[in-house]
């Protein structure tokens, strides 16, 4: 059996108390204080995780736009240099390979970061299929990156860097040189609240790490996990690369063609997806909430429908915020409406079930 990866921070999450697990093969912190409060931090002040164990791979050259375009299901034309978009990588299929986040640094210039899970396989995807006018870097090994999220993460921006700069907008990246030193500020985030990303290199995380700590004290910052992690982002129906998402589902089932531009000539899968376009796909990914006090369902539970088993959970856990059960499925078509009964099967028991509206969790809904 291998032994675990470990994040430059490693030391720093056991120092803290953190509870550690296995992570995708990485020895990660699952909580701290423990998920409700880590959770609720994040909900109405401020929390950081670390997010080092995810991948950072470097495309540059004269057709890195070009060629990337020809593999990412988004539009990168859109962009301009400082924007981010969200995005996929395909099979053949229209299966998701990998959902991931597409910087344009310059011109020529872009940083992707992807799934931990992910990261040698997509480098390897992308090698096979690699233009001679591409330069593909993983630098995963190289950065470390921390995510700040909630309301009062601004806040935290603003004694961070002291007034030096101005927090990047929504679907942005602010790009630094410190010491000579690359680091890059994003605005995205996983958790439905404000926040920002820092990715910074892997020799300095455990300095910024703690500085964020310390700046943060102000607007009450707790280090947060991997199980707060996946309740905020299940509340606001975020999918997971693996769970909700994998090269069985496309992301017209994902109710993602938000982030699929058809009218783009080529790129690897778009075949199927026009297909299933034109069609109508045959299941749909939704969020769905208990409507009775049961245990929290779980990812490959049974759903029912009438009695007979219609689906498996992708998703599920227990909501902090609504207190209720929540989760997602890919439902067949015809029961994919919100409003639908459904019953989900929780240790030998079916309990009610409702299909809901996404997000789960919205302004003045708690």
């Amino acid at each position: 059996m291998s032994e675990l990866k470990k994040t430059p921070l490693h030391a720093e999450h056991v120092a803290l108390g953190a509870k550690l697990v296995d992570f995708g093969g990485w020895e990660m912190p699952v909580s701290y204080t423990g998920i409700l409060d880590e959770h609720r931090a994040v909900r109405t002040g401020v929390g950081v995780f670390d997010i080092s164990h995810m991948g950072q791979i470097l495309v540059s050259g004269p057709s890195a736009l070009a060629w990337l375009n020809r593999l990412l299901t988004n539009n990168l034309e859109r962009l301009s240099v400082g924007e981010c978009q969200y995005t996929f990588l395909l099979n053949p299929e229209g299966g998701v390979l990998d959902d991931l986040i597409v910087y344009c640094l310059a011109p020529e210039r872009y940083f992707l970061v992807v799934n931990a899970a992910r990261v040698s396989e997509d480098y390897e995807w992308l090698e096979k299929h690699l233009h001679p006018d591409v330069l593909l870097v993983n630098q995963s090994e190289a950065f470390a990156g921390m995510a700040v999220q909630g309301p009062k993460a601004v806040q935290v921006f603003d004694a961070l860097f002291e007034g030096q700069h101005s927090p990047p907008a929504r679907n942005a990246v602010l790009s630094l040189e410190i010491d000579g030193r690359p680091y890059y500020v994003a605005r995205t985030g996983y958790t439905g609240e404000d926040g920002f990303e820092l990715f910074c290199p892997a020799e300095t995380a455990v300095e910024v790490w703690r500085e964020i700590l310390e700046r943060g004290a102000a607007a009450g910052i707790k280090p947060c996990g991997l199980g707060a992690r996946d309740t905020l982002r299940l509340e606001v129906c975020y999918p997971l690369n693996g769970s909700d998402l994998s090269r069985d589902t496309t992301p017209l089932e994902a109710g993602l063609s938000l982030f699929v531009d058809l009218q783009k000539p080529e790129f690897v899968g778009r075949e199927k997806l026009l297909t299933q376009r034109t069609s109508g796909v045959a299941r749909r990914l939704v969020p769905f909430k208990m409507l009775s006090k049961s245990p929290p369902p779980r990812a490959h539970y049974g759903v029912f429908k009438d009695g007979v088993r219609i689906a498996e959970t992708t998703s599920g856990t227990l909501s902090p915020s609504l207190n209720v059960g929540i989760g997602m499925a890919y439902i067949p078509t015809e029961f994919a409406r919100i409003g639908e009964q459904l019953e989900i099967e929780i240790r030998g028991i079916r309990f009610p079930a409702v299909v809901d509206k996404k997000p789960l969790l919205r302004p003045g809904r708690a």
